[in-house]
């Protein structure tokens, strides 16, 4: 049963995927659709993650109220249904409204599964299982390339994706029983579903690191989702790429996030969390310097990969490890508060790129995704010897 599980759980970080890499890939085609400025498509970012942020603080509670297996199946549920409303709009305003239940199911289950992953399974199973997601996110826009490339609008490779939500959501709840099961943690202890109350946000706040760990999150998914949300623009306003051409190019960041990921699960035989998520910090860098570089597309698309490789190990190190760091009894709370973090990061500054590439020019896009890394990389560094005298 504890395997069928897993198995479900793989279903479920590809499920989250999915969607994600949805908007950066249509987005060419559907701003000029509703006349909007191209900088309008962080404008349904910033919603998506304001929903985000208040289903991750509310993780805690809701998971200790309900259970994992609630809380994802409603959670993908909402997803589904704000899918299929994207597929059925026909005015920037209808995206707006609909990115509301979106991003409110995103941050629950988003929360509640990472934090089930890491107080139950090895590190090895936390990369796999975002590789995962970097599966999801990668189909995104071969699946939006498909639809625009056949024919058809981006409206029915929302449709396509929002069908695919439905049928997990089905499986999820017909795998409800199985979460209700006593299983053992990645060291082989008999753990259940967190029976403590529920941490308020100052007190979570307050604990040694968190501050830290919240900004490394912050730059983390500020980076991810600028890169993965204005990948496809910046090739075609910058290296003159078709919208069609740029959406399938874009998707080589998600297939180095995926590729990655997967290495990552072999890589922690050997490496420890801290050591991937430096590792990571190293690739992104690299792959920046040859978005710099004078190297045309060969360089920008190679860029992209390793910037979406050296993402791959960070996310998952940062969330496996919080158990560690920060006690198994406050590993729900804290990783909702990280969530939130994250998607206040996802939610300005996208956008703030939009209003630079709109205002002054796109080529700065490299630049940008620079300066996030280096506030990353001195907030993890900073937070190490905090929690290394608290555990």
């Amino acid at each position: 049963m504890f395997h069928l599980l897993l198995i479900i759980i793989y279903l479920a970080f590809i499920s989250l995927g999915l969607p994600d890499s949805l908007l950066g890939s249509a987005w060419p085609s559907m701003y000029q659709e509703f006349s909007v400025p191209v900088s309008y498509a962080g404008g349904i970012s910033m919603i998506i993650a304001v929903g985000t942020i208040i289903s991750s603080l509310q993780s805690d509670r809701l998971t200790k109220r309900f259970g994992t297996g609630k809380v994802t199946a409603a959670s993908v549920l909402m997803t589904a249904i704000a899918l299929f409303g994207f597929s059925i709009s026909h005015s920037y305003v209808a995206l707006c409204l609909w990115a509301v239940p979106y991003g409110l199911g995103a941050g629950s289950v988003d929360a509640s599964l990472n934090n089930y992953v890491a107080l139950h399974y090895a590190s090895r199973h936390m990369s796999w299982l975002h590789c995962m997601w970097g599966v999801g996110a990668s189909l995104g826009p071969y699946i939006m390339g498909y639809a625009l490339s056949g024919g058809q609008s981006w409206n029915m490779g929302y449709r396509y994706i929002a069908i695919l939500q439905i049928a997990l959501t089905a499986i999820l709840i017909f795998s409800l029983p199985l979460w209700k099961k006593n299983v053992t943690d990645h060291t082989g202890q008999a753990t259940g579903e967190t029976k403590t109350e529920p941490l308020s946000l100052r007190q979570i706040i307050n604990i040694p690191g968190a501050k830290e760990i919240m900004i490394t999150f912050f730059c983390y998914c500020a980076l991810e989702q600028t890169a993965g949300l204005w990948a496809s623009s910046y090739l075609v306003l910058r290296r003159g790429l078709s919208a069609e051409t740029a959406a399938g190019f874009a998707s080589l960041f998600f297939i180095g996030i995926t590729a990655g990921r997967a290495l990552s699960g072999f890589l922690t035989i050997k490496l420890n969390d801290t050591q991937l998520i430096r590792l990571g910090q190293g690739f992104i860098l690299f792959g920046i310097l040859l978005l710099f570089l004078p190297f045309g597309n060969a360089g920008s698309l190679s860029g992209l990969i390793l910037v979406g490789l050296g993402c791959a190990p960070i996310y998952p190190s940062i969330i496996h490890s919080t158990p560690e760091h920060f006690g198994a009894d406050k590993s729900q709370a804290m990783i909702g508060v990280q969530m939130a973090s994250a998607y206040v990061g996802i939610c300005i500054m996208p956008p703030i790129f939009g209003f630079i590439a709109n205002h002054i020019s796109v080529s700065l896009f490299p630049v940008y995704l620079l300066a996030i890394l280096a506030l990353m990389a001195v907030m993890h560094e900073k937070m190490l010897p905090k929690v290394s005298d608290t555990i």
